[in-house]
C-alpha cells in the first residue's frame, strides 16, 4: 500500500488480482446490490469440509440464508446459553488442568470450542479421529454417513410429534420443514450446513478466545477490569451467567470486539467479478478476483486513526459503527453486506460466556516460551503456539 496505494493490481499465474483496501469500496463489493460479484471457492478440500451457506450463489444462497436465520435469533440463543455454560464449567473445572503449570491455549480452546459444538451444533456428532496418512475422501464419507444418520432420526422423532429441540440441528430442522413446500432444503443440503456450522463455528471461535487471552496477558491491566467487571455483573463460580448479565459486560465486550479488529479471523475475502463492472472509476472486465485485506484496513492509521495497532478497547465504547471516530465505518470481521456472518450474535454469545467463565476461575501470564507471530493459516492463529501459565482464583 505505501508503495503502490490502497488499490493495486498483481497476477498470480494467468489470473488479475487486483487489492482494495478503501473501505467505501469493500462495503460496494460485499453489497454486491447488482450481483457482480461471486464468493472465490477453495475447490475439493472446500467441498470435503462443508458445502453451506457461505459458499452458495444466487437462488440457492437466499434459500439457505432464509432457512438457516430463525435458528440464529435472540429467543434461540438464549435457549442454548445453559449448554454454553455447562461445556465452559465442564472445562474449567476439569482435573485435566490441575497441576499443570504452562498452558497451550490453541489446545484448550479447541477442546472448549468442541465441547460447545458437540452439545451445541449437533449432539451426538462426535469429531473422528483422523490421521495424516487416512484419506480425506474416506473421512467425508464417514461424516456424512453419520450426520446422515442422525438427521434421519431427528427428522423421524420430529414427524412423530418430539420436540426440535434446542440446539442449532433441531432448529435448522424445524425451520427447513416450515418451508418444505417446494424449497426446502435437502438432506444433503442440511448435511453441508451441519458441517460448516461444526467447523467454521469451532474453529473461529477457538481462535478468538486464543487471541483475547494473549491480549489480556499482554495488558494485565485490562484483564483485572474485565475479571472486576464479570464479578460484579455475573457473580462468582456458582453462579451460571445468563443472557441479561452476559449483555451488561460493557468491558468484555469491548476487548472481544477489539481483539477482533486487531486479529481478524479471516484476514482477506475474495470475491471474482461475474460480469463486466466498474468500481472506484474503474472498469473490470469479468474473470478478476477481488482481494479486500480485512486485517489490513483494520490496521490503517487513515482508518483507525494514528493508534491503529495499538489495543485501546476505548474506541468501541460507541458501539461498532462509531469505533473509527469520524471516518467511515470500517469493521469487517464479520464481513458485511447481505453476507454479513449470520452466526456473528451467537459466535459473540459463545465467546462472552467463555471468557467470563475463564476470568473468574483463572488469572493468566504468556510464558517465557511464548514468541508472538500471527499468520494466516487460513485463519489467523500463532505461528509458533500460545503458551499461557494459569493461576487458579479462590
Amino acid at each position: 500500500m505505501a508503495e503502490h496505494g490502497k488499490t493495486s493490481v498483481t497476477w498470480s499465474g494467468p489470473v488479475l488480482m487486483v487489492t482494495i483496501a478503501e473501505p467505501e469500496l469493500v462495503r460496494q463489493v460485499l453489497s454486491n446490490k447488482f450481483g457482480h460479484f461471486r464468493k472465490v471457492g477453495f475447490g475439493q478440500l472446500q467441498r470435503l469440509l462443508h458445502s453451506g451457506v457461505s459458499t452458495h450463489e444466487g437462488d440457492k444462497w437466499a434459500r439457505h440464508r432464509r432457512i438457516i436465520k430463525p435458528a440464529f435469533h435472540l429467543d434461540k440463543l438464549k435457549g442454548m446459553l445453559p449448554a454454553f455454560a455447562s461445556c465452559c464449567a465442564d472445562l474449567v473445572g476439569s482435573s485435566y488442568l490441575e497441576g499443570r503449570r504452562i498452558f497451550e491455549l490453541q489446545e484448550e480452546q479447541v477442546r472448549l470450542a468442541m465441547l460447545v459444538a458437540n452439545k451445541i451444533h449437533i449432539p451426538g456428532y462426535i469429531m473422528l479421529p483422523t490421521r495424516i496418512n487416512r484419506r480425506m475422501k474416506r473421512i467425508a464419507r464417514e461424516i456424512e454417513g453419520i450426520l446422515r444418520g442422525i438427521i434421519a432420526k431427528r427428522e423421524g422423532a420430529m414427524r412423530a410429534g418430539a420436540a426440535a429441540g434446542d440446539d442449532l440441528l433441531g432448529l435448522l430442522l424445524e425451520s427447513n420443514m416450515e418451508h418444505s413446500r417446494g424449497d426446502g432444503m435437502s438432506t444433503e443440503d442440511v448435511i453441508g450446513e451441519c458441517k460448516l456450522f461444526y467447523f467454521a463455528g469451532m474453529e473461529t471461535t477457538s481462535v478468538l478466545l486464543t487471541w483475547t487471552m494473549i491480549v489480556l496477558s499482554m495488558h494485565p491491566e485490562w484483564q483485572d477490569r474485565a475479571r472486576k467487571e464479570v464479578l460484579r455483573v455475573i457473580g462468582g463460580a456458582g453462579t451460571p451467567p445468563d443472557y441479561d448479565g452476559l449483555s451488561r459486560l460493557k468491558i468484555v465486550t469491548m476487548v472481544l470486539y477489539e481483539v477482533l479488529r486487531l486479529y481478524s479471523p479471516l484476514p482477506a475475502v475474495h470475491r471474482r467479478t461475474y460480469k463486466p463492472m466498474e468500481l472506484g472509476g474503474v472498469r473490470y472486465p469479468a474473470g478478476v478476483v477481488l482481494v479486500l485485506p480485512l486485517l489490513c484496513i483494520h490496521h490503517d492509521r487513515d482508518v483507525c486513526g494514528p493508534d491503529a495497532d495499538e489495543f485501546r478497547l476505548e474506541r468501541f465504547a460507541e458501539g461498532v459503527a462509531r469505533a473509527s471516530g469520524d471516518r467511515q465505518p470500517a469493521f469487517f470481521s464479520f464481513g458485511g453486506g447481505p453476507r454479513i456472518c449470520v452466526g456473528q450474535s451467537f459466535a459473540l454469545l459463545e465467546a462472552k460466556m467463555g471468557l467470563a467463565m475463564i476470568l473468574r476461575s483463572f488469572a493468566f501470564e504468556l510464558s517465557p516460551s511464548y514468541s508472538h507471530a500471527p499468520i494466516s493459516a487460513p485463519l489467523l492463529k500463532p505461528e509458533h503456539g500460545a503458551q499461557v501459565k494459569l493461576r487458579k482464583l479462590p
